[in-house]
């Protein structure tokens, strides 16, 4: 069976070698003759299990060394434990404070020693393998919703003429579009997910005017207008952020800046930005794609369209963005035509 490792800091070798001689057995020893050292030790893999840090040392005290390891996440969990001589109460308290599991007092007892060692290593295992089992079933969440959020993207267009091709694109748009107006790297990725369900509600529109070759009369227009209260009355069920965020886009992606889109007649700033956003990315996308009433414009035209609707259809900010992206949009379109 493998043993576990440990870290020694001392800066008497007389201590240290008592250590060794007390852990040789149980454990496998690693040794530091002062904080610097500890360090850069410290980093050697194996990580230590455990580490026995000495306070009063010359140039950086053990305090100063264990804040030090608890600063960095990649080794904050390793436990540390005080050996020293000091044991007033001020001083346990400015160890606990530094983010010490314990103190071992000196001169050291084998039992005593042995015995606290054991407990934490097996404390801290213990966590990590709690940590583990929330870890995977977060995962397991989170894969089970974006399972639901695929299912649901798909279902809205599962009688139209749009293809999963369409939503996964444009939602790749929005993604890029929502990073260039500085939104956080993991709301850009949510953007991503939510804006699949924008056309949810089209599970709630009839096929012949989904499917037309045709343009649509003013009856059924009304009809396929109500596509986004529909969405947003499926979506809204939900109180997860995605979900939120998707109900929002699926009320508010019509709507214009100027106040001429629908559902709502809402204009500027007063739309949400993720509806705004969207908007553009969807769009662009339609117009460069074939349906059955058109043939798939050509990029260079689509762009003249999104440049004029400026202020008018669109949020003349996200316009220029969207320009400033334009070559990671095209890369994005090009990558999914390949």
């Amino acid at each position: 069976m493998e043993k576990y490792t440990i870290l020694l800091v001392d800066d008497e070798p007389n201590n240290l070698k008592l250590l060794r001689q007390i852990l040789q057995s149980k454990y496998e020893t690693r040794v530091a003759l002062n904080g610097a050292e500890a360090l850069q030790r410290v980093y050697i893999e194996p990580l230590p299990e455990l580490i026995l840090l000495d306070i009063m040392m010359p140039e950086m005290s053990g305090y100063d060394v264990c804040k030090k390891l608890k600063a960095d996440p990649k080794i904050a969990h390793i436990p540390v434990i005080f050996i020293t001589a000091m044991t007033g109460v001020e001083d346990e308290m400015l160890g606990f404070e530094a983010g010490a599991v314990d103190y071992i007092q000196k001169p050291v007892s084998v039992p005593i020693t042995l015995s606290r060692i054991a407990t934490h290593i097996a404390l801290a295992n213990q966590k990590r393998e709690c940590e583990k089992s929330v870890e995977l079933k977060t995962k397991e969440l989170q894969d089970t919703q974006k399972a639901g959020i695929y299912m649901l993207a798909e279902a809205g267009h599962y009688n139209d003429t749009d293809t999963g091709v369409h939503i996964w694109r444009m939602s790749a748009y929005g993604r890029v579009l929502a990073q260039a107006a500085n939104w956080p790297v993991a709301q850009a990725d949510m953007l991503e997910l939510a804006a699949a369900m924008h056309d949810t509600g089209k599970i709630g529109i009839p096929n012949s005017i989904l499917r037309a070759p045709r343009k649509l009369t003013d009856d059924e227009w009304t009809i396929m207008r109500s596509h986004t209260t529909i969405g947003h009355s499926i979506l809204s069920k939900s109180d997860t952020p995605v979900f939120k965020m998707a109900s929002e886009i699926a009320l508010n992606h019509h709507e214009k800046w100027d106040g001429s889109g629908y559902p709502g007649g809402i204009k500027g700033q007063a739309i949400p930005e993720s509806a705004r956003i969207v908007a553009i990315a969807d769009v662009f996308d339609a117009l460069t794609m074939v349906r059955p009433y058109k043939e798939a414009w050509p990029v260079e035209q689509a762009l003249d369209l999104i440049r004029k609707e400026s202020g008018a259809h669109f949020d003349p900010k996200l316009v220029q963005l969207f320009f400033s992206v334009e070559k990671e949009i095209i890369k994005i379109k090009n990558e999914w035509r390949d």
